[in-house]
């Protein structure tokens, strides 16, 4: 594994989703200021994610046929500007418009980073997704903080903090990434030589193959965990300020809890997939995950509310590198598209249903709105069940106890 290279992707990664990790905790402070309701500002989350979700998959294919150097630096510069921008304006539709673009930008840095860290991960593929995945769960951990921070001490325009921070990065990563392409087509060629006249096995046929009806079943839980994400992340703040009666600054906090035990799970969770299996983890992480909901939207007490951010967020981020780990394996001659896919609709598909959710907050309350989040974390659950052992030669190292005898 190229430490260095996973390493400084991963910076990548969590300086785009700070972005996101950003916008929940300023939903707050746009009622607040402009007076709007649940369904207007769940649209925010909409704008974040709607275009996104087609986007990304759109370039996880351009990632697996050619590779664009300027799409990382992209991605974090849009995403980072554009949300910085979204504090400056009034308007509901410019605001509307200018996250839109930065759920874009989130979209154009995922796959080929993703394709990156697969390149650079050499024989430890598990554990450099473990760790890009902290970057972004770090980012969601921390954007609440930088956010309530700025717009506590300078108001709405305190956004422009996410545009500086872009700018810079994006900066370095320009001039990077290209050394990075370069180290990735040396490694190709010496791997070419080293491997020169010897025909490939039938594992390694088998290992390439794509299995699309496994994917399409792994596409639904990804979809249904994304409702759940996207869900709790919007109505999280929400819900502690106008239920438990907490300030937005302690709910903004709340998320910041969530996710910086995220980005400790995430590490665990990657560690037990090694060891137990990579659906093993999936499918009993995200069987806890609906009971937890559902105790937290029985609770009015803000410390009970605090203290489960802690199991819901193992429960929710432990499984996220093994699905990415299940996704590129099953399509394992187009990891580029099957990182866009996963990544793309863990992170925007649940957005997409959000101002419905929100819709039906304004009409049933936000005690009625987390037992239907336990809903979907049930059909997540479900969905568990009916995945598939790869067809690969890595079978064994996903599901290394529980996996059929090589013929």
């Amino acid at each position: 594994m190229n430490k260095k290279y996973v390493y400084l992707v991963t910076v990548g990664h969590f300086l785009c989703d700070v972005n996101m990790g950003a916008l929940p905790a300023i939903l707050p402070f746009f009622i607040l200021h402009y007076g709007m309701d649940y369904s207007s500002v769940a649209g925010f989350m909409f704008a974040s994610s709607f275009l996104s979700s087609l986007v990304q998959p759109t370039f996880g294919w351009l990632a697996d046929n050619t590779s664009i150097a300027w799409l990382m630096p992209l991605g974090v510069f849009l995403a980072g500007m554009a949300m910085g921008l979204s504090g400056l304006f009034e308007n509901y539709w410019t605001i509307f418009a200018v996250i839109t673009i930065s759920g874009i930008g989130s979209a154009i840095f995922h796959p080929e980073a993703a394709r990156m860290i697969n390149k650079f991960s050499g024989d430890k593929r598990g554990t450099a997704l473990s760790i890009f995945s902290v970057g972004g769960n770090g980012g969601f951990a921390v954007g609440p903080i930088i956010a309530v921070t700025a717009v506590t001490a300078f108001g709405l325009k305190g956004t422009l903090i996410f545009s500086l921070m872009a700018t810079v990065f994006a900066a370095c990563l320009l001039y990077l990434v290209p050394k990075m392409n370069a180290d990735i087509a040396r490694t190709a060629a010496l791997k070419l030589k080293d491997n020169a006249g010897n025909l490939p096995s039938s594992a390694a046929k088998r290992a390439a193959a794509n299995d699309w009806p496994a994917f399409a079943r792994l596409t639904m839980l990804i979809i249904f965990s994304s409702i759940v994400v996207s869900g709790l992340r919007s109505f999280i703040p929400l819900y502690l300020v106008k239920v438990a009666g907490v300030s937005p600054a302690a709910a903004g906090s709340a998320l910041t809890l969530l996710f910086i035990f995220g980005v400790v799970t995430t590490l665990v969770g990657g560690f037990m997939a090694d060891r137990v299996g990579y659906m093993k983890v999936v499918r009993f992480s995200y069987i806890l995950l609906a009971p937890l909901i559902g105790i937290f939207s029985q609770t009015t007490d803000p410390l009970l509310c605090f203290a489960l951010m802690v199991p819901i967020g193992f429960a929710m981020f432990s499984p996220f590198s093994s699905v990415v780990v299940l996704g590129q394996t099953y399509l394992a001659k187009s990891i580029g598209f099957a990182s866009g896919v996963t990544l793309g609709l863990y992170f925007s598909a649940g957005g997409i249903v959000v101002p419905l959710i929100g819709r039906f907050a304004d009409i049933n309350g936000l005690a009625l709105t987390m037992e239907l989040l336990t809903g979907f974390a049930v059909m997540t659950a479900i969905c568990t069940f009916f995945l598939s052992v790869p067809k690969t030669e890595e079978a064994e190292t996903l599901e290394p106890e529980t996996s059929p005898a090589k013929e």
